[in-house]
């Protein structure tokens, strides 16, 4: 069976359609950039954005697939959590594309579609399994049973991990989204540098911090001039990007040995820093655990992730109702 994705929880619009909820036809992501001179994420501008792509991002996923929409067996859209104007974009084209063409329609957790994401790379992966989804608006470490089954066991108590890359990047002065530019930086500098605090590292069993984080990282550069803050900026993104790590990768490979969870898997646009990937390589004992996580592609927000939570939830309890309504604090339990 062929799914359309559609994916507008944020500012990226994304359509895809996988085959058998496995095979990836197509996968198209349109990012906008309109929201970097703002330091971040404008709502109303993001919901502009996507009702003018939505239909043109549809169009394309159809045409690298090779398919018509007669084709076409379920469509699966994000209806949160997320932002709610963007979100009910993607939803309420997605309910109306379904209803034109009678086909079934199944609304996806955004959090669920990142779990999935592994799905799509790693059919060997095990049923159980321990998942540290980590994202701008996400960090969370989910024992997981199958599909639909799920333990959330640790979450952040204040900021997300994702967040708090992107503020230091915008605090050092590389505009926003800055995650992934803080990454390339960090590779050059030194972590051991300056050691800023690693919260909650042993404290509340597997729970996160990172508001105390981002706060050390400013005012220990708003206390340097500007040709020390220069010099050291490549040892500070790495500092940083230390700690904000190691607290994920100590309390999710813990927790794995603690519940005897032999896979772990990371998900999340977070899930694609090579720090975090190379730490928990390092880390990790390869006799008690296998580790998993999905390509770059599939890290961030994406459809192709949507379509493939949308086709398990289907098949696990049917469609969606058409009233279906956008819910912006959607937790991952209330699926």
């Amino acid at each position: 069976m062929l799914t359309l994705g559609i994916e507008t929880s944020c500012d990226e619009t994304s359509a895809a359609v996988i085959k058998d909820g496995a095979e990836v036809l197509s996968n198209i992501v349109l990012s906008q950039a309109i929201h970097g001179r703002f330091g971040g994420v404008v709502p109303e501008l993001a919901s502009r954005a996507h009702i003018k792509t939505v239909v043109p991002i549809y169009r394309q996923a159809l045409e690298e697939a090779g398919v018509t929409i007669d084709r076409v067996g379920l469509v699966a859209a994000t209806m949160g959590p997320g932002l709610v104007g963007p979100l009910l974009v993607g939803l309420t084209f997605a309910k109306g594309l379904a209803f034109a063409n009678s086909i079934p329609f199944v609304a996806v957790n955004h959090i669920e579609g990142h779990l999935a994401a592994n799905y799509l790379e790693h059919p060997d992966m095990e049923k159980r399994h321990l998942s540290l989804i980590v994202s701008g608006g996400h960090t969370l470490l989910v024992e997981v049973d199958g599909f639909g089954s799920y333990d959330v066991i640790g979450q952040t108590k204040d900021d997300a991990v994702g967040e708090a890359f992107d503020k230091v990047a915008k605090i050092m002065g590389m505009g926003y989204p800055g995650g992934e530019k803080l990454d390339k930086l960090a590779q050059s500098g030194n972590a051991r540098f300056h050691r800023f605090p690693r919260a909650m590292m042993k404290e509340e069993g597997y729970q996160f911090s990172y508001s105390g984080l981002k706060t050390a990282v400013a005012l220990h550069i708003g206390k340097l001039s500007e040709g020390d803050f220069e010099r050291q900026k490549a040892d500070l993104a790495a500092s940083f990007q230390e700690a904000a790590v190691e607290v994920l990768v100590e309390k999710t490979i813990r927790a794995a040995g603690e519940r005897n969870i032999r896979d772990i898997a990371l998900a999340g646009g977070v899930a694609a820093n090579s720090r975090l990937r190379s730490m928990f390589a390092e880390r990790i004992d390869k006799n008690r655990h296998r580790l998993f996580w999905p390509p770059v592609e599939l890290c961030t927000d994406n459809a192709a992730m949507i379509a493939a939570a949308g086709y398990y939830r289907y098949r696990q309890d049917g469609p969606s109702e058409l009233i279906t309504n956008a819910v912006p604090y959607l937790r991952l339990s209330e699926m």
